[in-house]
């Protein structure tokens, strides 16, 4: 069976966005029944939780053809599909209805088709955070919610639903790490992302084989997304000494994992001076939650003077 896909007696479920779809549901009903013991209207809360849903996806869409190294092939598949080249054998190349470059030992895509970027599971977490957070700024000031309380909640919920959706991209193969001997490794199946990518490197004579066996870097940051859901929940969010001070805790803890974890990817993700594009968003999203500690201190300081 198709680990990619759930198979539920006749129809079959892609297993990523089955995954993303069950963290994303989760998330919005933790927000739910935080804003009911906030005193905030659970049904607007469940709006703005959807609502955050679609600017996460299309933020994170935009950031996967942006930064990871696919806006050319998006762009000439839309005008020039002879300028695409897909890495695949002729035999996959017929299945595509493509054309096969004999010289380049290359296929090139024949039908033009300007909503590609649209298809696929290329989506980049960063990317639709900082889609989501632009949105919540005016939401949260539209509703005159208490913007410190409504971060912290998120401080869990975002991260809960990241743990699902990384172990969506486990089950597609997407996101994968470097080649590793260590007891940790994992083989991905046939034609998977990882195959094709050790393929594409020579350490594989055929991406139709087993892939070597890869640190399974999805897992990991499922693991520490949901160690870091629970700490803020449990540990941080009741001992807080000001509101905003979990947020704050959850996303240096998760760009600090996030840092490292990168290293050991081997998936394309862009980048500059050494470092992918995640790398360099969570150098700057520890700046800002450096800068966003002291405005929640110093808000908090304001409204009860002598708190802290």
């Amino acid at each position: 069976m198709d680990p990619r896909f759930f198979h539920i007696g006749g129809f079959h479920l892609p297993a990523y966005f089955t995954m993303l779809a069950t963290g994303f549901a989760l998330a919005i009903l933790l927000a739910r029944r935080f804003a009911a013991r906030n005193g905030i209207d659970p049904g607007k809360m469940l709006d703005f939780g959807i609502l955050m849903v679609v600017f996460g996806i299309v933020g994170s869409k935009v950031l996967h053809i942006l930064a990871d190294g696919y806006f050319m092939d998006y762009v000439n598949v839309c005008i020039d599909p002879s300028k695409v080249d897909w890495r695949v054998d002729e035999r996959e190349c017929a299945v595509l209805k493509g054309a096969w470059d004999q010289a380049a030992g290359v296929c090139h895509p024949v039908q033009k088709n300007c909503l590609a970027w649209l298809s696929g599971n290329g989506f980049a977490f960063y990317g639709g955070f900082i889609a989501a957070a632009l949105f919540s700024i005016w939401y949260i000031r539209r509703q005159h919610w208490p913007a410190a309380k409504i971060c912290d909640m998120s401080g869990w919920t975002i991260l809960l639903g990241l743990a699902w959706g990384r172990m969506g991209c486990f089950l597609s193969g997407c996101c994968f790490g470097a080649v590793t001997h260590g007891p940790a490794g994992l083989s991905f199946p046939p034609a998977s992302p990882a195959s094709r990518s050790q393929w594409e490197e020579g350490l594989l004579s055929s991406y139709r084989l087993d892939s070597l066996p890869v640190h399974p870097t999805q897992l990991y940051e499922a693991a520490a997304s949901l160690l870091i859901a629970a700490l803020a929940y449990f540990v941080v969010y009741p001992r807080r000494r000001f509101d905003g001070q979990t947020f704050v805790f959850s996303m240096v803890a998760y760009a600090v994992v996030r840092f490292l974890i990168e290293f050991v990817r081997r998936d394309d993700r862009g980048g500059l001076l050494g470092l992918s594009t995640s790398q360099l968003i969570a150098l700057g999203m520890v700046a800002a939650c450096g800068y966003l500690y002291v405005v929640f201190r110093r808000q908090a300081v304001r409204s009860t003077p002598g708190a802290l």
